[in-house]
């Protein structure tokens, strides 16, 4: 693999580490599509294929203890982050085994034990949350690390220039990452966002790349160096990462603001995962059949968390006004 792809301080295992996180989430995602499509699922699905090498390769960038925030399209950032499959599918079907005990649904799911603060269904929402916990950080000098996801559609939110210009007056341990994925739910991003992204930031004095996020190599290597800076106290900084979704904003979404054409382009020619592979066969790392049985695992994984999650029982109406509101 050429150095532009292959970073020498990753061994081979931690790079097919980072293709098992990224094909578990495609996985993952393409049986939510079809749990929601068989009414199996209640509320909404924002499905996050083709955007798996972002999360993975910023996730693979952090310790246990970082923290991240994400958002309405989260399967994949707490996944990457660590999330069990099994937890995950019984939160999206309702269940008591859930990381919310079923009542939180796809849009809100949290797990501080992997340092993940919560999905947050408001565009832009999370950005002050992300904030907030990398000025906790500071002020207990912890060494951590909060990453705030979210899509270029949040570009046009308020909150999160805000907390862009609190975090670089006060230095704070914040990486601000934009999944650029060219559509803000049905419009093109060329028609909402006036002037260049990394413009943006940078008026604030905050330190920013952009990244091919289909690269997850490239994404990593990026992160891994801005995740350094923010630990010596150099501050916040911003990595745009260029990604696409295959599917519509939400399944059901009638795609009429995109053609196929576009789409099947993408997945042709740029797909993280398929990136990955060529790459590494080519250069001889490794064979494909490797790649293969990963991906059979990961199938045998998925069929058994959709099963322990359809068997799970639902949460109990005795909870039903419980974790609302934390006790004083």
């Amino acid at each position: 693999m050429t150095t532009e792809t292959m970073d020498p301080r990753l061994t081979l295992e931690q790079n097919l580490h980072m293709y098992r996180q990224m094909a578990k989430i495609r996985a993952f995602e393409e049986q939510v599509n079809e749990l929601y499509k068989s009414a199996k699922m209640p509320g909404l699905a924002h499905l996050y294929v083709g955007e798996e090498g972002v999360a993975v390769g910023v996730c693979e960038a952090l310790r246990r203890d970082d923290l991240i925030t994400s958002t309405h399209r989260g399967h994949g950032h707490c996944l990457a982050k660590g999330a069990s499959v099994n937890r995950m599918f019984a939160e999206l079907l309702g269940k008591e085994p859930g990381y919310c005990r079923g009542k939180g649904g796809s849009m809100h799911i949290a797990d501080p034990d992997t340092g993940n603060l919560g999905a947050n269904a408001i565009v832009g929402g999370s950005a002050g949350i992300a904030t907030g916990a990398a000025l906790s950080a500071k002020m207990r000098k912890s060494g951590q690390v909060a990453v705030c996801f979210f899509g270029d559609g949040a570009l046009g939110q308020g909150l999160l220039y805000e907390a862009m210009n609190m975090a670089a007056l006060w230095k704070l341990p914040v990486i601000y990452v934009c999944e650029n994925n060219l559509y803000g739910e049905y419009t093109s991003c060329g028609e909402t966002i006036a002037g260049e992204i990394l413009g943006r930031p940078r008026a604030f004095g905050i330190h920013a790349e952009s990244v091919d996020g289909q690269d997850v190599q490239a994404v990593n290597r990026t992160m891994r160096r801005l995740v350094e800076r923010a630990r010596r106290g150099e501050g916040p900084a911003f990595l745009e990462c260029k990604t696409y979704r295959y599917y519509g904003h939400y399944v059901g979404d009638p795609l009429t603001y995109r053609t196929k054409e576009e789409t099947d382009e993408v997945r042709s020619t740029r797909d993280a995962l398929d990136l990955f592979e060529k790459r590494t066969v080519e250069d001889g790392l490794l064979e494909e059949p490797i790649f293969r049985a990963v991906d059979g695992e990961i199938a045998e994984n998925i069929a058994a968390a959709v099963g322990f999650a359809e068997q799970s029982p639902l949460p109990s109406t005795d909870t039903l006004l419980t974790d609302v509101y934390v006790n004083g």
